[in-house]
C-alpha cells in the first residue's frame, strides 16, 4: 500500500493548562468547605453561564425548580452581580434560570449572560454558603481525549481471525509475549510486549450477552461494525451549537453528525474526529467475517451514546448519559432499555474529581446499578489525579502503553491509574526522540473519511488513552460475560478492578512514574475474574482493632480502613504469629498481591513484622494486602489513625 495514502497525521492535543480560580477583588467572597465547591475544573481564560447544584435531602430546593432558581437568584445578589451591582451597567446584570434536574438529582441553573472566572467564583461560594446546599460546581465543556491520528484509506472491504488486515495491523489484539512483528507498511519489526492478549481469549470467549454503554461523539455506519443497538442509542448534547441541530434538546439515536470546529463556534479550527466510531471499533468490531479487523469483544453489543460534539460536551449531559447508560431515570429521555454492564469514556478535562461531584456521583450511582466504569487516564503526560473523571472514585482508570510495553510518552499516569492498555507509541521504538512515525504506534479500528459530515466508512489508526481504553472495556466484557456462561455470580465493579490488577502482565521496563499495575492481558483477566480466590471482597478494619491472618505461601489477603478527614499518623503493621509476609498499601484502589502497584511496602526477608506509617493520610479508603512470602499463621494485622 502506498504509504502516502496510508496516513493523514494530526497534531497530538497540547496538555490542557488550568489554574485554581480565585474571586476577583471587586466582588464579596464566603469561605466555603472544599466538599461543598469544587473549583479545580475552572480556568482563568473561561467563562462560565451553567452551574450544577445539589440540594439537602427535604429542602424545598430539592424538590422544585423555581424554588432553585429563586435560591441562586438570592446569591446573585448577595455576589453583587444583580441589577442593583450594575445601575449604570444594566446589560451586565446577571438573572437566572433554572433549566432541568439532572439523573443524579442535582439541578442545572444558567445565567443571563457568560460570567468571568471571578464572577463564577463569587456566585458559587455565596451559593454554596446557604445552608440548603450540598454541592456546587460549574458545567465545564470536556473533550475527546485527543489523538494523534494516522488513517487509511482503504476499501471497506479463532484465534487467528479471518479479517483481512488483522495480521497486518492489530498487534495490539495479540500477545504482549515479545513476538517480533512488522506492522503495517514499516520495514521494521518490533518485540510486542504491549498486546492486550485478546485473541487468545477469543479462544473461548467473546462477550455474548454483555452490552457495553460507549460515551463518545457517536457512531457512523460501517459494515464491520454490529449497529443493532445504535438506534437504540442517545444523543445526550442538549445545546444546539455543540450537537449541530437547529434548536436545543436531546433526541433518539447514538449517531455521530459530525464533531468539526469552526471559529465562529469553537474559537477554533478542527475537521470532524470520528472518534466515537474507532472506540467502538476497538470494543466490539465484527470479527471473523473475512473484513477489515476485529474488535476485543465482538459478541458484545455496543450502546453508542453521543455526549460530544463541536467543541466537546457539557458536564451536565455527559453525567446524564452516565446515569441512563446503567439504567438510572433521567428526566425527559425514555429510559435505557438496554442497561450496561461496562461503560467506557475516552473523554475528560481538567480537575480532581470528589465523590460528590456531578461525576463522581454519576459513576457511583452506574457502580451501585452494577455498571464497571472504564475511563481514559489522559493524554497530557501528567499525574492523571490532575483530570476528571480519570481521578473519580471507583472509575478504572487507563493509561498507555505502545508496542513495546513502554509507557505511551503522552500517556497520564499516577497512583490512581489502574492499569495500562494498547494504546499506540506513535513514533519508532515507542520512543519519542525518534521523531519518525510508523504503523506500528497506532491502534487500528474503524473510522469515516469525512472531513466534517459524515463521508465513507474506512479503517485507521489512532494512538491515545483514547485507544488504550476500550480495550479495557472490551476486556471486562469478556470477564463479564466469562462469569455469566460459568453461572457464577455477577462480579461487582470493585471485583472486576480487583480480577484486572491480579491478573495484569508486568510492564517490560520501569520508567519511573507508576501507571497501573501492568498491561492488560485478556486471557489472564479472565481467568482471574472466574477464580474466587482473586475476586474476594476486602474485609474492614477499624482503628486499633487486631485482626489474624494465616495462610499458605502464595496467598494474600485484602483489607480496607477508611481514614475520615484530617486524621493524622495512619499506621498498619504486622506483628507476631509463624511464617513470612509482606505489606502492600494503596489508596483509592486495590493493593496487587505482589505490591506491583502499591504506594506503599513493607517486605523484609524472612519475617512476618512488617510496618508502613504514613504522617498525612489522604482522607479515603485504603487497600492493605498481607501476602503470603512463605506459610504463615496467627499474624496479627492492626492498622491504627489519630482522628481529631
Amino acid at each position: 500500500m502506498n504509504r502516502s495514502n496510508f496516513f493523514r497525521l494530526t497534531a497530538l492535543a497540547a496538555a490542557i493548562g488550568f489554574t485554581t480560580a480565585h474571586a476577583a477583588g471587586a466582588t464579596t467572597a464566603a469561605p466555603v468547605l472544599h466538599s461543598t465547591i469544587n473549583l479545580t475544573t475552572m480556568n482563568a481564560n473561561d467563562t462560565y453561564d451553567g452551574f450544577i447544584v445539589t440540594y439537602r435531602n427535604g429542602t424545598t430546593e430539592k424538590t422544585n425548580g423555581s424554588a432553585a432558581a429563586q435560591n441562586v437568584s438570592a446569591a446573585v445578589s448577595r455576589a453583587r452581580l444583580d441589577a442593583a451591582a450594575f445601575k449604570t451597567t444594566p446589560s451586565k446584570a446577571v438573572t437566572v434560570s433554572w433549566k432541568r434536574k439532572l439523573g443524579i438529582g442535582a439541578d442545572l441553573v444558567r445565567t443571563s449572560r457568560k460570567l468571568s472566572q471571578g464572577e463564577a467564583v463569587a456566585l458559587m461560594q455565596q451559593i454554596a454558603a446557604d445552608p440548603a446546599v450540598a454541592h456546587v460546581e460549574p458545567d465545564v465543556r470536556m473533550h475527546i481525549v485527543k489523538d494523534t491520528l494516522l488513517a487509511t484509506k482503504s476499501s471497506v472491504g479463532t484465534s487467528t481471525p479471518n479479517d483481512t488486515l488483522f495480521a497486518k495491523y492489530q498487534w495490539h489484539m495479540r500477545a504482549g509475549n515479545g513476538t517480533v512483528e512488522t506492522i503495517g507498511a514499516d520495514t521494521t519489526g518490533y518485540a510486542n510486549y504491549g498486546g492486550s492478549n485478546a485473541a487468545t481469549a477469543w479462544l473461548n470467549y467473546d462477550g455474548t450477552g454483555v452490552i457495553v454503554a460507549e460515551i463518545d461523539t457517536g457512531v457512523t455506519q460501517h459494515p464491520d461494525l454490529n449497529l443493532a443497538l445504535a438506534n437504540s442509542g442517545y444523543d445526550f448534547i442538549n445545546d444546539a451549537g455543540t450537537s449541530g441541530r437547529a434548536s436545543d434538546g436531546r433526541v433518539a439515536g447514538g449517531w455521530d453528525t459530525g464533531d468539526w470546529a469552526s471559529n465562529a463556534v469553537c474559537g477554533y479550527v478542527e475537521n470532524s474526529s470520528w472518534h466515537g466510531t474507532h472506540v467502538f471499533g476497538n470494543i466490539g468490531e465484527v470479527t471473523n467475517n473475512a473484513t477489515g479487523m476485529a474488535g476485543v469483544a465482538s459478541g458484545a453489543q455496543v450502546l453508542p451514546i453521543r455526549a460530544l460534539g463541536h467543541c466537546g460536551g457539557m458536564t451536565s449531559d455527559i453525567a446524564d448519559a452516565i446515569t441512563w447508560a446503567s439504567g438510572g431515570h433521567v428526566d425527559g429521555v425514555p429510559d435505557n432499555q438496554n442497561p450496561a454492564q461496562v461503560i467506557s469514556m475516552s473523554l475528560g478535562g481538567p480537575g480532581t474529581c470528589q465523590a460528590t461531584d456531578a461525576f463522581g456521583t454519576a459513576i457511583a450511582g452506574a457502580m451501585s446499578r452494577g455498571a464497571t466504569v472504564v475511563v481514559a487516564a489522559g493524554n497530557n503526560s501528567s499525574d492523571a489525579s490532575q483530570f476528571s473523571p480519570a481521578s473519580c472514585p471507583g472509575a478504572i482508570a487507563v493509561s498507555a502503553v505502545g508496542i513495546t510495553g513502554r509507557r505511551a510518552f503522552y500517556s497520564n499516569y499516577g497512583n490512581l491509574i489502574s492499569i495500562a492498555g494498547p494504546g499506540g507509541g506513535i513514533y519508532t521504538n515507542d520512543d519519542p526522540n525518534t521523531a519518525t512515525q510508523n504503523d506500528a504506534g497506532a491502534v487500528w479500528s474503524t473510522l469515516n473519511d469525512g472531513t466534517t459530515v459524515v463521508g465513507n466508512p474506512t479503517y485507521g489508526g489512532m494512538a491515545g488513552t483514547s485507544q488504550a481504553t476500550p480495550h479495557v472495556s472490551g476486556v471486562v466484557a469478556l470477564m463479564v460475560g466469562a462469569v455469566k456462561a460459568a453461572n457464577q455470580p455477577a462480579l461487582t465493579p470493585f471485583q472486576i478492578q480487583e480480577a484486572l490488577i491480579a491478573s495484569a502482565r508486568p510492564f517490560p521496563v520501569n520508567q519511573g512514574h507508576p501507571f497501573g499495575a501492568g498491561i492488560v492481558d485478556a486471557n489472564a483477566a479472565v481467568a482471574a475474574a472466574l477464580n474466587p480466590k482473586l475476586t474476594g471482597l476486602p474485609t474492614a478494619l477499624s482503628s486499633g482493632t487486631a485482626v489474624s491472618v494465616s495462610g499458605k505461601a502464595g496467598d494474600s489477603s485484602l483489607y480496607t480502613i477508611t481514614v475520615p478527614a484530617n486524621a493524622t499518623n495512619l499506621t498498619i503493621r504486622t506483628v507476631g504469629g509463624t511464617g513470612d509476609v509482606s505489606l502492600y498499601v494503596k489508596q483509592g484502589i486495590p493493593a496487587a498481591a505482589n505490591g506491583s502497584n502499591a504506594d506503599y511496602a513493607s517486605a523484609k526477608p524472612n519475617i512476618n513484622n512488617e510496618s508502613v506509617a504514613i504522617t498525612s493520610p489522604a482522607a479515603n479508603t485504603w487497600y492493605v494486602r498481607v501476602a503470603g512470602v512463605k506459610d504463615f499463621a496467627n499474624v496479627q494485622l492492626i492498622a491504627s489513625y489519630v482522628a481529631h
